[in-house]
Order: C-alpha cells, then sequence, then structure tokens
C-alpha cells in the first residue's frame, strides 16, 4: 500500500484501512458481526448509548483519568518536559476497562446472554469480568496456561468477580492460542453469545468499535494538553502489541501533523525470529485472526512463535489500523527490548513512585530516550496504560 498521508476515515464499509483489516472467517460468524456491525451503527446514532457510557466512564471507571507531569522523570532525562496520561488509574487498573464497558452495553443491546474473552496479561480478562458482574452478564475468559503462571493476581481477581476462567493448553499457551480458543467457542454459541475481543484486532468491525470506544484516551490528552500546557505536545508515544490502547490515544492527533506519533513494540531478547514480538518492525503483511495485518510469519506465511516479557504484548499480529498508519508514515513504530523495558519500570518506579505495567514500560523507555534528544521546552506525552502490581512477583522472580 502506499498513501501520501493517514485519514481519520478509515475503515470504509467492508472494514479496510487502506489495503488493511477486512474480514476473514468462516461463514459461521458472517452473520454475529453484520449483527454487531448494525447494531454498534444504531449505538452511534443514539444519545443515550453515549449518555449511558459517558456516565460509567465518569462514575464508575473514574474518567478523566490525569495528565501528569513527571518532574523527577524529565530531569534525570534532561530534555523535553515528559506527561504521563494516567490510564493506570482508572477502575480496573487499565485502559481495558473503556472498550469492555462499551462492548458490554452492546451486549445488552442484541439481548445476549453470554459473554466470552480473551486475556494475555489479564488486564482485559479482569475489566471484561468487571463489566459483566456490573451488568450481570455470565462470563467466560479464556487464557493460556504461560500467561495464567505469570499473571496470577488477575486470574484471582477475575474468579473472584464471578468469571470462569479457562487454560488454554496449546501451542505457546500464550494470547495467540488464547484467541484461538475463544473464537471456537464463539462459534458454537454464536446464537446467545457475544465475544469481547480485548484489542484493535480480528475481523471487522472489531477494530474499529475498539478503537472508538479507547479513543476517549487522546481525546481526553489532546483536551488536556491545550489546557495544562496551553498547546498540543510535541510527541506522543505508546507501548504496541494488538494496539488498544496506542490507537485510542493516536487517532484523536492523525489530523495533527505538528505531533510525532511513536508506537513501541516488544523487542523482546533480540531481533532474531521467535525471540521478539514486533510485526511492526520485523513482519510482513498476512492474516491473523480474522484481518488482514502486518503478521510474524515464516516463510511458509505460518505464524511465528513470538516472545516477550510481557504478557500483554506477548502477540505475532498487531491492529490492521497500525498497519494502515506505518504503511502511510503517519506513526512511527520501533521496537524495545525485555531489558530496556525492565530499565524503564525502575526508572518511573523510583523517580515518580510509579509502578508501569511492563507493556507501559516499553513505551516509558523508549520516551526516555527521545525525549533525551529534544528540547527542554518541547513536551512529551506516554500513555501508562496499566498498573504493574500484575508484574510485580514475575519480574522479582525474573532478577532471582
Amino acid at each position: 500500500m502506499s498513501n501520501a498521508s493517514a485519514s481519520q476515515s478509515v475503515p470504509d464499509a467492508a472494514g479496510r484501512f487502506g489495503s488493511f483489516g477486512g474480514r476473514y472467517v468462516p461463514e459461521t460468524l458472517t452473520r454475529a458481526l453484520d449483527e454487531l456491525t448494525a447494531e454498534y451503527a444504531k449505538a452511534q446514532q443514539d444519545p443515550q448509548f453515549q449518555a449511558e457510557l459517558d456516565d460509567l466512564f465518569q462514575n464508575f471507571v473514574g474518567r478523566p483519568s490525569p495528565l501528569y507531569f513527571a518532574r523527577r522523570l524529565t530531569e534525570r532525562c534532561g530534555g523535553a518536559q515528559i506527561w504521563l496520561k494516567r490510564e493506570d488509574l482508572n477502575h480496573t487498573g487499565a485502559h481495558k476497562i473503556n472498550n469492555t464497558l462499551g462492548q458490554a452495553l452492546l451486549t445488552l443491546r442484541m439481548k445476549k446472554k453470554r459473554v466470552i474473552a480473551e486475556t494475555g496479561a489479564g488486564q482485559h480478562g479482569v475489566a471484561t469480568a468487571t463489566a459483566c458482574a456490573h451488568f450481570g452478564i455470565p462470563c467466560v475468559v479464556y487464557m493460556g496456561e504461560e500467561d495464567i503462571r505469570r499473571q496470577a493476581p488477575n486470574v484471582n481477581s477475575m474468579k473472584l468477580l464471578g468469571a470462569e476462567v479457562r487454560p488454554v493448553t496449546s501451542g505457546s499457551r500464550t494470547l495467540r492460542d488464547a484467541i484461538n480458543e475463544a473464537m471456537r467457542d464463539w462459534m458454537s454459541s454464536v446464537e446467545t453469545t457475544h465475544y469481547i475481543l480485548g484489542s484493535v484486532v480480528g475481523p471487522h468491525p472489531f477494530p474499529r468499535i475498539v478503537r472508538d470506544f479507547q479513543s476517549v484516551i487522546g481525546r481526553e490528552t489532546r483536551a488536556q494538553s491545550l489546557t495544562r500546557i496551553g498547546r498540543l505536545p510535541d510527541c506522543v508515544v505508546a507501548c504496541v502489541g494488538g494496539g488498544s490502547n496506542a490507537a485510542g490515544m493516536f487517532y484523536p492527533f492523525v489530523g495533527d501533523t505538528s505531533v510525532k506519533l511513536i508506537g513501541v513494540e516488544a523487542g523482546g531478547r533480540s531481533s532474531r525470529p521467535g525471540d521478539h514480538a514486533s510485526p511492526l518492525s520485523y513482519g510482513t503483511p498476512g492474516i491473523l485472526h480474522g484481518s488482514f495485518s502486518y503478521v510474524m510469519q515464516d516463510e511458509d506465511g505460518q505464524t511465528c512463535d513470538v516472545h516477550s516479557i510481557s504478557a500483554g504484548l506477548d502477540y505475532p499480529g498487531v491492529g490492521p489500523e497500525h498497519s494502515y498508519w506505518k504503511d502511510a508514515g503517519r506513526v512511527s513504530y520501533t521496537a524495545c527490548e525485555d531489558d530496556d523495558a525492565l530499565r524503564g519500570f525502575d526508572a518511573l518506579a523510583q523517580c515518580e513512585g510509579i509502578l508501569p505495567a511492563l507493556e507501559s514500560s516499553h513505551a516509558v523507555a523508549h520516551a526516555m530516550k527521545v525525549a533525551a534528544t529534544m528540547k527542554k521546552e518541547q513536551t512529551l506525552v506516554v500513555c501508562l496504560s496499566g498498573r504493574g502490581d500484575k508484574d510485580a512477583a514475575e519480574i522479582t522472580r525474573l532478577r532471582g
């Protein structure tokens, strides 16, 4: 694909972001995806739907989340002012709750009786379990065994909230395999079940719906920057696995060409295949989980195993809108390795008294490098997508 510039007017009616996106699914799911598309279109025209979601954001989630000036981190880096968009302060501790509440409302509108979800780091699982508990909807969450091991606190929270957590023992036992199992469940229960997909991936209309619900992050950041800084930021940085927090943060800034947008993927142990989870940095276009996007795949087109210290970034694909932004040149993508992410975690913890999620630590680490190259009067905003309590035990284990 070649685009002179990116547009906010995507996707098209077929769910295409340029050449990316679309819908590659068995016929069994087509009716459910058409139903979801139609119901979301009606909800967008329904003032009561948006009013109910706004009320939940304000009074249940705790929005707007603060835009916080990280003074000591800024002094340590010695360049641009570093600000943090504090999605970690949302109810359930991550940006994931923005999407799950919106999709739970759509579940009720479609009169579905059951919800399924997948999760890697557990934050989407906790957010889905929370939304379902709030509305009284039975909930099943699929999660890879390896992720269950390294995200035990979130697994316990899901169960306490009334959700059933089903371990996935196939493949690498991580997020990719959890999505596979959730898709299989949905194909056999589609008449009564809604699948609350947790990122801007999957078949149309999921990438658009999740992006729209998460765009509250960027809208707030944009308004808060104008109020608190007096202008838009010079640079915005967010981590990218599937890419939901980054899509929500970037989308409202797409038309602001003075604002540099940087997505940070999981660079893992090295740039060798199997050692990282960076499809935008090292992958090629292909089909994964129902849409066309950049994917880590071998010469035969088979999806490769990937690695990240962060369960939430341990995924071989990425949302199709990120692929569109990459090829359009609107967003720059790079990769941060595990050791650098841990240094980002330590820096934010020790300079600001904030434990960031390991996912967010990738963005923090790269933002520190970028800020150091910028002028002191410039500003850089990092999306702090989640809090790091869930990762504390795993970090301690890794450090022996």
